[in-house]
């Protein structure tokens, strides 16, 4: 399937898969409105606002203050990747299903079983410094998984890594429902994976291809 370059500045907020309480209890409505409606929509208009004025420098040739919007160009645009990510990998709880085999092989190979993975992703997750991130990648340079931690959006980054599950630990994410709580989120917030959509990012990573969310 071809898709067409999204054009500097012209990217949207996507819709979420699912209505505002789709993931309670774990997630709270109003959480997840907050952070998909406010946060993550911040994050899309920095994005556009950066490249738009990326284009304006680009077209006077007057590069003073590059260093700030190639910053706004890393944070925002990493925020909004990992977000469209992240709606799409949760699902309710009940619905997620278990992991897929590919996912599972994947896991056993390199972690050597779930539990394995499974407890290092949640201590790598829970143990970010500040806000951030908990990632598993599939790292194409290896051709194995890999479990990294993201500090901001974008700090921490393993080169040519493609995500394939993410867990946000900024606040915004849980304190509403779990206030300084983030252990108690994270192990939550397990129940919500959707490994259905983990498995399908995880086969187009292994084939050499980034796995796109539509309209973003």
């Amino acid at each position: 399937m071809q898709y067409m370059m999204i054009p500097p500045g012209q990217h949207k907020l996507p819709p979420l898969p699912y209505p505002y309480d789709a993931l309670e209890p774990v997630i709270g409505q109003e959480t997840l409105r907050i952070h998909h409606d406010k946060h993550h929509k911040s994050y899309v208009e920095g994005l556009n606002k950066a490249e738009l004025n990326l284009v304006e420098v680009r077209k006077n040739n007057n590069y003073e203050y590059i260093k700030y919007w190639e910053n706004q160009l890393a944070f925002n645009g990493s925020g909004h990747i990992l977000h469209s990510i992240y709606w799409t990998i949760m699902a309710p709880i009940g619905t997620g299903g278990q992991p897929y085999p590919l996912t599972m092989q994947q896991i056993n190979q390199y972690f050597g079983n779930f539990n394995n993975f499974k407890e290092q992703f949640k201590n790598a997750t829970e143990k970010v410094e500040g806000s951030g991130w908990g990632i598993l990648t599939w790292q194409p340079t290896w051709r194995h998984l890999e479990i990294l931690q993201c500090e901001k959006h974008q700090n921490l980054t393993q080169w040519s890594g493609i995500p394939i599950l993410v867990c946000d630990v900024w606040e915004h994410a849980y304190y509403l429902d779990y206030q300084n709580k983030r252990k108690e989120y994270i192990d939550k917030w397990w129940k919500l994976i959707n490994w259905c959509e983990v498995e399908r990012r995880l086969v187009l990573a292994m084939n050499g291809q980034v796995p796109i969310m539509m309209n973003i």
